[in-house]
């Protein structure tokens, strides 16, 4: 099992930042990536970045540009840098893990934290 905890969501006004950060405990081993998801009030959860344990990084076309996913390996942490927020980005942040043998990410089987809020006021 893999135990995820996110920190660092809050409130800020649109044009500001934040910085997620996600550390994972348990059976690192068997963490193929980590990401994350974010859902907003009456949506689905969606995918935002994610990072390989090589080091791959991709972003959702929302994200491109303004945020930045990395990890710190000795830390087993994944952060998401959030620049230049719009209103459009509040939700739950959700830090997600995926498991070596699913070849794809899956709501379903992914590994969860259990979400922190980001609120961007306009």
């Amino acid at each position: 099992q893999v135990q995820l905890v996110e920190s660092g969501g809050g409130l800020v006004q649109a044009g500001g930042s934040l910085r997620l950060s996600c550390a994972a405990s348990g059976s690192i081993s068997s963490i193929a990536a980590m990401g994350w998801y974010r859902q907003a009030p009456g949506k689905q959860r969606d995918l935002v970045a994610t990072i390989t344990s090589g080091g791959l990084t991709n972003y959702a076309d929302s994200a491109k540009g303004r945020f930045t996913i990395s990890r710190a390996n000795a830390k087993n942490t994944v952060y998401l840098q959030m620049n230049s927020l719009k209103p459009e980005d509040t939700g739950v942040y959700y830090c997600a893990a995926r498991r070596v043998q699913d070849s794809t990410w899956t709501l379903a089987s992914n590994y969860w934290g259990q979400g922190t809020q980001v609120t961007v006021s306009s």
